[in-house]
């Protein structure tokens, strides 16, 4: 009876945390009052865990959360995730390494993902060490704290000195991509992290390996994954040095994409896709020949004799928008015979 009411007051608690700036005094006050609260079987734990407030227990639900009444009381609280300072950073950092309650470790995590949202907050957590503390729930079992962690490098990741430190998950979350549950929050997650990391060319090798993972989810994935996915692949296409890499992999549906009923995010970025990979070609040292490529190579599809890519692209020069049409236009230019190009294709 007493573990019952044991675990139903970790649920409790957890649900007493609130979502945003205060959450970082909120968990470190809560944690410290467990035993307490423990000691004198806290009542109402399983009702707070169904979201009703029992006598006394609670007050009324603050962003859909409920907040402990004794934590109203508390005035110093930050009111907005810009305003944490260096200390507050520091004790909601030092609680998500010692914790072991899930729900404790995403509310920290919510909290840091959103601070770092601000760039003086992104330079604060890298100098207390918080990437790799954020980085090791990585490696956690339970998929909506991994998702959480992975949201909170992303926002870090849009400082120059945390990808220094930042780059070395990407072999783990090129690895995870492929194991994730196809269309899941976790994957969508896993792709912003790269697309941020594969902004510059400076990372783009220790992605090599993933690229058949992510062509594969291009053919497999929903709109939201196809555009996470392609997110990533223009930005590794834009990188000369990973041409042949991209040539090489096997994407047999790719040409599906490139269709006037395909939505228009995923249609230009399809294009902007091929249209970096042509470009690259002029600039290639040594000939690169079509039988260098197996049939269902990107090479063989895109670059190759393909009568059905060729008519596939007239029809797109009707599309509806300007700015599909314009991406269109320049690919066919790139094929029809720039001097420079060293391979051939055939345009009816």
């Amino acid at each position: 009876m007493g573990e019952a009411r044991g675990a139903a007051a970790r649920a409790g608690v957890a649900a007493g945390l609130v979502l945003g700036a205060g959450a970082c005094y909120c968990v470190y006050r809560l944690t410290r009052s467990r035993r307490a609260g423990a000691a004198a079987g806290t009542e109402g734990a399983a009702s707070a865990r169904r979201g009703s407030a029992p006598a006394g227990g609670l007050v009324p639900q603050v962003s859909g959360l409920s907040v402990l009444s004794s934590l109203q009381s508390d005035t110093d609280l930050p009111k907005s995730p810009s305003n944490l300072d260096a200390h507050h950073l520091q004790k909601l950092l030092h609680l998500l390494e010692f914790t072991d309650d899930p729900l404790i470790q995403e509310q920290a995590l919510v909290t840091l993902s959103n601070s770092a949202a601000f760039s003086v907050n992104q330079d604060i957590i890298r100098k207390l060490d918080g990437l790799s503390v954020i980085g090791k729930m990585l490696s956690n079992s339970i998929p909506k704290v991994k998702e959480k962690a992975l949201n909170a490098l992303n926002n870090l990741s849009m400082n120059v000195e945390n990808q220094e430190e930042i780059k070395v998950y990407i072999l783990q979350v090129c690895k995870e991509i492929e194991l994730s549950p196809l269309n899941s929050d976790l994957q969508l997650a896993e792709l912003r992290l790269l697309t941020n990391m594969s902004v510059t060319n400076d990372y783009h090798h220790m992605m090599t390996n993933a690229i058949p993972c992510f062509l594969h989810l291009l053919s497999e994935g929903n709109e939201r994954t196809q555009i996470q996915v392609l997110k990533v692949l223009v930005n590794l296409s834009a990188n000369p040095a990973m041409t042949r890499h991209l040539f090489s992999a096997q994407a047999p549906s790719l040409l599906s994409l490139f269709d006037n009923c395909i939505n228009k995010e995923i249609l230009l970025r399809a294009l902007m896709f091929a249209a970096n990979l042509n470009e690259n070609m002029k600039n290639e040292e040594g000939i690169i020949t079509q039988d260098q490529y197996s049939k269902d190579s990107v090479f063989s599809l895109l670059c190759g004799h393909s009568t059905q890519y060729t008519k596939k692209l007239v029809c797109l020069l009707h599309h509806h928008d300007t700015e599909v049409k314009e991406q269109v236009a320049k690919i066919i230019t790139q094929l029809r015979g720039d001097t420079k190009t060293r391979y051939s294709v055939k345009l009816q």
